[in-house]
């Protein structure tokens, strides 16, 4: 599952660019905020605050390619650049599967910063 989740390459690059220790403070940070994020992005579309929406998908994104969540980060930068328009026709789907790849991640970050 790791593998299809998250990219070892990238994820042991950042290890050893920031430290083993540093690395799992900031994992632990993410899996506190992204759930923040994912709460956030459900908010702005059922607000359709364009904007909020834009900005929370660019931070889902941003910290999941960090990780080497790749796929996340894939789907979050779709819901950046296509905006409310798409996930609005298919009604909320899109984070609804955003929030399942979360889970994966999660779970494999988890796995990862401790091994």
């Amino acid at each position: 599952m790791i593998n299809r989740t998250i990219d070892v390459a990238t994820f042991e690059e950042l290890k050893a660019t920031a430290g083993a220790e540093f690395v799992r403070e900031l994992v632990d940070t993410f899996l506190v905020e992204a759930p923040a994020m994912l709460a956030e992005l459900r908010d702005a579309f059922a607000a359709g605050d364009a904007e909020r929406f834009r900005r929370s998908a660019h931070s889902l994104k941003s910290n999941g390619n960090t990780f080497g969540a790749l796929t996340l980060g894939a789907m979050a930068r779709e819901l950046e650049l296509g905006g409310l328009g798409p996930v609005q026709q298919a009604r909320g789907a899109p984070l609804a599967a955003l929030a399942r790849e979360y889970q994966l991640v999660a779970q494999a970050l988890t796995e990862l910063a401790r091994a």
